[in-house]
């Protein structure tokens, strides 16, 4: 018996049907259930919420959090071969666990939840930043969720809360921390994982903030912190050059030294840039 709920361990469940994860769908399938209730709890009290999970698998983060005491589970999982395991835990939950078979990318969540809604996902390494990128710039804010609980590879986690100077510092940190709170709650080891990644991983809470930190239209801030960025080592007057023959005053214009490089450049200044491309 687990230790969260009167389901089978995960790993009877992987094997009585046959879950090998596959390195194609990025899966690397959790086993400690204690430790998916405790990212579970990351996630804060989730009694009045419904939680959307991506990616789920044989549902060891899924029982975590409809244990926590999630009002409602969504989960988007795209592998067929889980939905008999993810039915089980539907049934030991009645009422409470909703799976679709599908893409994440094309479902969306507001036709099966109600607010507040939260996030909680053991996210597929092949599709996890192009998640984060799209739930952190829609383009009315505050978005549809109030937080953010996900898992990545340490290296992006560590991409998520860099500051301005370090080797780590980019488009995610701006892109998050412009509208987020964003810390790193946990870190696992290759051994939490069946079967084992190469590198750790870790945890990363991000709580949405009621309004940006500072002005600047998301989609246009993207381009340009994703331009700048390309490029990195190079000077932003050469590498933002693509965006516009005046590139160079516009840094003037906004304070920022057209010799500076992508890294050294502040959260603000790229907002205050990126307003200079608004119509």
């Amino acid at each position: 018996m687990s230790q969260i709920d009167n389901l089978p361990p995960l790993r009877d469940v992987i094997a009585s049907h046959d879950l090998v994860a596959k390195k194609a769908l990025g899966q690397n399938f959790l086993l400690d259930l204690n430790l998916t209730a405790r990212i579970a709890r990351v996630a804060g009290d989730l009694s009045g919420m419904d939680v959307l999970e991506v990616g789920p698998g044989p549902g060891g983060l899924t029982r975590g959090l409809l244990s926590e005491g999630a009002r409602r589970v969504l989960a988007i999982e795209k592998d067929s071969r889980c939905l008999p395991a993810l039915a089980q835990i539907a049934e030991a939950y009645p009422g409470r666990l909703q799976v679709i078979e599908g893409d994440a990318l094309q479902v969306d969540p507001l036709a099966h939840l109600t607010p507040p809604i939260a996030i909680c996902a053991n996210l597929p390494y092949n599709v996890g930043t192009e998640l984060l990128v799209r739930w952190l710039t829609p383009a009315e804010w505050p978005p549809f969720w109030s937080t953010l609980t996900l898992m990545f590879q340490k290296e992006v986690a560590e991409r998520i809360v860099a500051q301005p100077g370090s080797k780590a510092y980019g488009r995610l940190a701006i892109l998050s921390q412009w509208r987020t709170d964003a810390r790193i709650a946990l870190t696992l080891p290759p051994g939490a994982f069946s079967p084992p990644p190469k590198v750790h991983s870790a945890v990363v809470h991000l709580k949405a903030l009621p309004e940006p930190r500072f002005p600047a239209q998301a989609k246009i801030l993207e381009r340009v912190v994703a331009t700048a960025f390309n490029q990195r080592r190079k000077m932003l007057r050469a590498s933002l050059k693509g965006l516009g023959p005046d590139i160079e005053d516009r840094l003037n214009a906004v304070g920022i030294p057209p010799t500076e490089r992508a890294e050294q450049v502040s959260l603000e200044a790229f907002c205050a840039l990126a307003r200079t491309f608004e119509k």
